[in-house]
C-alpha cells in the first residue's frame, strides 16, 4: 500500500492545484480538471499454460477529453494500482496540452508481473483485455500505445484483437505498433530522443560544452536505453547507467552501443552480469547519488524523494519517466539550485509521434523517418523555449512554467466547449 505522501494521484493533483492557483482558474473548471472523467476496471480470466485459470485486475482512466481523444500507454506491472493509473492519466492531459497536440490525457495497466509469463499467456492476457476495455477505446475515442513492461508486439496483438471484433483492420486503434502493421518510422526511439533533445537544448542555452557533460541515465528499457545512447552520440560521457538488475558506473565513460547489444540478447532485456573493463557495479541508491552535470532518472515514479533529494548531485535532471520527482524533493531541489526539466515536457516525444502515426493510420499515407524525426524535433524545441521563456518570464521553476501553459491550454478548451447540457 502507497504512503499518501508518495501516492501519485495525489502528487498529481497537488502539481494542478498549485498551477491553477496561479492562473486564477474558476472553481468550477478546477473541479472539472482535478479529477479523471472517467475510470475502467476490470477482472478478467486467463487460461494459463498449465491449464489453469488466473484472474488479473486492469485499469483504463481517461482524464480529460476537452482537447480531443484521449491518448495513454499501457503498463505491466505488479504496482499498477488505481491511483498510479489516475495520476499517470492526468499527467498526459498536461504533456498532450504542452507540446500543443490535440488529445487528452488517458492510461491504463494491468497487475501482472510479465516476467513470469510466456509469450503465450502474454498474448492471452493482452488479447483479453483489450476486448474488456474495447468499450472505452476507439480510434476517435481513446487511443492506447506502449508504456513500462509493454513493447509492438502487444501492440499488434491490441490493434488484431479489436480489428477481429470489428471484422476489418482499424489501424489507428493504437499506436507504438510494428512498422510492418502500421506503425510509425522512429516511435520506437522518440521518448528518448526526446529526451536528448533536452540535454542538448539546456547546454546550448547554458552555453555548456556538450562533451564536458557527464551523465547518469537510471533505467536502460525503451527509454533510458536509448536516451543513453543519443545522449551519448551528442558527444557526452554516460558515466552511469542502471536497470532491474543493479547499477554500472565508469568514470570515464560506459560503452553504450555495446551495453544495449548486451541487453538486447538477455532473456529479460536486462544488463544482468554485465561486465567490462573499469565498470564499477553499484546499488540504485548509489546511481542517484552519483556526482555528474545531467540525471536521467527513466524508470518509474517516486525515485527522487525528500529522503535523497539533498544528495542528489547532478547540476540538471531530465525527467525520462513519468512522476520520477515528488513535490517535497521538487522544493529541495529548487532551493539547491538544480534546474528540472518535467516530465511533461522531456517525455513528450514519445506521445508526440504516436500523434503522427495516429495520423498517418487514419490517412493511411506514411512518412520517412526523417520527416518524423525533423517534426518531432520542431515540436520539442519550440515547447522546450516556451516553457524557458516563461519560466525566466515569472522567476519560477521549469516544472510550474510547464504546467502554467498545459493547464491553460485545457482550461480554455473546457470553457470554450461549455458543460453539457
Amino acid at each position: 500500500m502507497r504512503s499518501d505522501r508518495n501516492n501519485p494521484f495525489r502528487i498529481a493533483q497537488e502539481q494542478f492545484d498549485r498551477a491553477a492557483a496561479l492562473l486564477d482558474l474558476p472553481d468550477n473548471v478546477r473541479e472539472v480538471l482535478r479529477v479523471p472523467q472517467r475510470e475502467l476496471t476490470v477482472r478478467f480470466p486467463v487460461l494459463m499454460d498449465d491449464g489453469s485459470t488466473r484472474i488479473f485486475t486492469g485499469y483504463r482512466v481517461q482524464h480529460n477529453l476537452g482537447r480531443g481523444p484521449t491518448k495513454g500507454g499501457i503498463r505491466y506491472h505488479p504496482s499498477v494500482d488505481i491511483d498510479e493509473v489516475r495520476a499517470l492519466a492526468m499527467w498526459m492531459t498536461w504533456k498532450c496540452a504542452l507540446v500543443n497536440i490535440p488529445y487528452g490525457g488517458a492510461k491504463g495497466g494491468v497487475v501482472c508481473d510479465p516476467t513470469t509469463l510466456s509469450s503465450g499467456e502474454l498474448e492471452r492476457l493482452t488479447r483479453r483485455f483489450a476486448t474488456e476495455v474495447a468499450i472505452v477505446v476507439g480510434s476517435e475515442r481513446d487511443i492506447p500505445a506502449p508504456d513500462v513492461n509493454t513493447n509492438p508486439q502487444i501492440m499488434a496483438w491490441f490493434m488484431d484483437t479489436l480489428s477481429m471484433q470489428q471484422g476489418h483492420t482499424i489501424n489507428a486503434v493504437v499506436t507504438g505498433k510494428p512498422v510492418q502493421v502500421g506503425g510509425s518510422l522512429g516511435r520506437n526511439e522518440a521518448t528518448g530522443r526526446g529526451v536528448s533533445l533536452m540535454v542538448r537544448e539546456w547546454a546550448r542555452r547554458q552555453q555548456r560544452r556538450l562533451e564536458d557533460l557527464r551523465v547518469v541515465v537510471q533505467g536502460f528499457g525503451n527509454v533510458g536505453g536509448v536516451a543513453a545512447a543519443l545522449i551519448a552520440a551528442l558527444g557526452c560521457r554516460v558515466i552511469a547507467v542502471g536497470d532491474a538488475s543493479g547499477g554500472y558506473l565508469c568514470r570515464d565513460g560506459l560503452n553504450i552501443i555495446e551495453m544495449r547489444r548486451y541487453a538486447d540478447r538477455h532473456p529479460r532485456r536486462l544488463l544482468e552480469g554485465y561486465s567490462a573493463p573499469g565498470v564499477e557495479r553499484i546499488d540504485n541508491k548509489t546511481l542517484l547519488e552519483t556526482p555528474c552535470d545531467v540525471l536521467v532518472p527513466a524508470a518509474l515514479e517516486n525515485q527522487i524523494t525528500d529522503q535523497n533529494a539533498e544528495r542528489i548531485r547532478a547540476t540538471l535532471i531530465v525527467e525520462g519517466a513519468n512522476g520520477p520527482t515528488t513535490p517535497q524533493a521538487d522544493a529541495i531541489l529548487e532551493e539547491r539550485g538544480i534546474t528540472v526539466i518535467p516530465d511533461i515536457l522531456a517525455n513528450a516525444g514519445g506521445v508526440t509521434v504516436s500523434y503522427f502515426e495516429w495520423v498517418q493510420g487514419l490517412q493511411s499515407f506514411f512518412w520517412n523517418e526523417q520527416d518524423v524525426n525533423r517534426r518531432l524535433e520542431q515540436i520539442m524545441v519550440n515547447a522546450f523555449e516556451q516553457v524557458c521563456d516563461l519560466a525566466d518570464q515569472r522567476g519560477i521553476s521549469l516544472r510550474l512554467a510547464a504546467y502554467l501553459l498545459a493547464v491553460r491550454r485545457v482550461a480554455d478548451a473546457n470553457l470554450i466547449r461549455g458543460l453539457y447540457p
